[in-house]
């Protein structure tokens, strides 16, 4: 009979480490290794490593790298480099300035200890459909910013996510940047979890007449409020069935409207 796994069996597979101390050392690093991956809060990563879902062959860990962790206001909205801590931008006054809708949204994710480390860039990569802030950035119309050796682009967020854990993002890029549309009202996210800081069985973010969906494909999707859950094919598992799924995609969608 084999044995139970304890915590003392949760160690990452054999890997190289680097510490670049600057971005083009970065991005120099993810264009020259194979089979890298990029920790900065690495609040989603290490369980990863830890569980042996993830067996990257180098980790390039960014943290040294200097001037890479502010909140500014730009173009009408506000950036969010990629170092910055999810538990930054819940107590940025710039944020709840500009956009509130984000402020909102930083509360949901896991707790708060979680978020003392983890990233809000680091979340947007990670691209886990259960995830609040990527359906954020969509339902904003927010954009990302990616630098490599070969230049810098910008990558608006209907692009960017493309399916389950998977981003627009190519192996040497390094997301650097997102930045949020200021949110007017009215603008909310609701979802319905077991337990707070749970991923989210279903979720929806309203941004002025636009409606994001996040829980309920492998990517966020934006849906027709009239409809949200037209089209939609959830997978269900030991949380939630598919229709039930459906079923609080419209109960959340008609309180984000009637709010």
């Amino acid at each position: 009979m084999p044995r139970r796994r304890d915590a003392r069996d949760l160690k990452p597979p054999p890997f190289q480490y680097h510490t670049p101390a600057t971005v083009h050392e970065a991005c120099s690093l993810l264009g020259s290794l194979e089979d890298a991956k990029v920790l900065a809060g690495g609040q989603s990563l290490i369980p990863l490593l830890n569980f042996r879902l993830a067996r990257p062959k180098h980790l390039v860990d960014i943290n040294g790298i200097a001037a890479l962790d502010r909140i500014y206001e730009r173009d009408g909205g506000v950036a969010v480099q990629a170092l910055v801590r999810q538990a930054a931008v819940e107590d940025s006054e710039v944020v709840a300035r500009i956009c509130p809708l984000l402020s909102s949204a930083i509360t949901l994710v896991a707790h708060r200890v979680i978020r003392n480390r983890g990233t809000v860039c680091g979340s947007l990569a990670h691209a886990d459909p259960a995830s609040e802030l990527p359906a954020v950035l969509l339902a904003l119309g927010g954009r990302v910013v990616a630098r490599s050796a070969r230049g810098e682009r910008t990558i608006a967020a209907d692009q960017f996510f493309v399916g389950v854990f998977e981003t627009a993002l190519a192996p040497d890029e390094l997301l650097v940047e997102a930045w949020f549309p200021a949110s007017r009202q009215p603008s909310l996210i609701l979802e319905e979890s077991r337990r707070h800081g749970d991923f989210a069985l279903a979720g929806v973010v309203r941004a002025d007449d636009r409606l994001a969906l996040f829980g309920v494909a492998p990517t966020p999707v934006l849906a027709d409020p009239r409809d949200p859950a037209r089209g939609l094919e959830p997978s269900g598992d030991l949380e939630a069935t598919p229709d039930f799924r459906l079923h609080l995609v419209r109960v959340l969608a008609d309180k984000a409207f009637a709010a």
